[in-house]
């Protein structure tokens, strides 16, 4: 079969580690006696899967399906993960480790999920801005430099989701001090700043394949509710102020009152 659609030879071969042997040897040389060339270039075994500690199975009534996991429908289960939280949590561990499935576990990566996505529509909404009042720090500019580095060489060693993760996690710190004007995107300098951005969407978008859940078509909703909360704030209407919050907080969202703007993020 695979020989019919990759051809001779292809490039990489996943399953688990416990397929090494006998399946996967078997495959070697099955398509080396057939073509008289290994039929793979790299095999990637990934690590078992546990839930809260135990190896998953069949027989110990502790396996889920990922239908059961967005449905939250398992009797193990407290809740149900979206598929990108899901995807977020196993990002978190390279592929060669042990995965543990645990309520703890994925609503922390529930967290983590949102926080890196209000992240991503921050940063795909600045621009930079010239300031030459403004001198580019060394620091601020070598700690974004760093977590860049340090995101692709995580990528480079086997496919290390869990590093590249870790520092993407630096520079939504950096993302964050942004857009409370902490940090000018003039300290940065605009070579930076553009790096810093391009290399936070691309890895998530592109590389680690996470994006947003909410459908697009009712941002003008959200848009127009925050309108009238900012009414409503100017008159002092506090009780429809609540009301609005209430909104927010029922669908996932949280309203963020900040000192230069009216904003609104994923509630984490």
């Amino acid at each position: 079969m695979s020989t019919k659609y990759l051809g001779k030879q292809f490039d990489i071969h996943g399953g688990g580690m416990d397929l090494k042997f006998p399946h996967h040897e078997c495959e070697i040389a099955q398509g080396t006696g057939l073509n008289e060339v290994s039929p793979v270039k790299y095999w990637m075994h990934s690590n078992m899967l546990t839930v809260n500690g135990q190896k998953m199975s069949k027989s110990l009534g502790n396996s889920f399906l990922p239908n059961e996991l967005f449905a939250g429908s398992h009797h193990l289960l407290e809740q149900a993960y979206s598929p990108m939280t899901v995807r977020f949590f196993m990002l978190q561990s390279q592929y060669r480790s042990t995965l543990d499935f645990s309520n703890e576990a994925l609503k922390a990566a529930q967290k983590g999920y949102k926080r890196l996505i209000n992240g991503l529509r921050l940063i795909r909404d600045m621009e930079f801005v010239a300031d030459e009042t403004i001198a580019v720090d060394v620091k601020q500019v070598e700690e974004v430099e760093k977590a860049i580095e340090g995101a692709y060489e995580g990528m480079n060693d086997d496919l290390n989701t869990a590093v590249a993760i870790a520092h993407l996690f630096a520079l939504l710190k950096k993302i964050n001090q942004l857009y409370m004007l902490q940090v000018k995107p003039a300290q940065l300098g605009e070579e930076v700043f553009n790096k810093l951005k391009t290399t936070y969407m691309t890895f998530l978008a592109d590389i680690l394949g996470l994006e947003e859940e909410r459908n697009q078509a009712f941002e003008p909703l959200i848009d127009g509710l925050l309108d009238l909360y900012r009414d409503f704030k100017t008159q002092k209407q506090y009780d429809k102020v609540d009301q609005v919050r209430s909104v927010f907080k029922q669908n996932g969202l949280v309203i963020k009152d900040l000192k230069h703007k009216i904003d609104w993020a994923y509630e984490e």
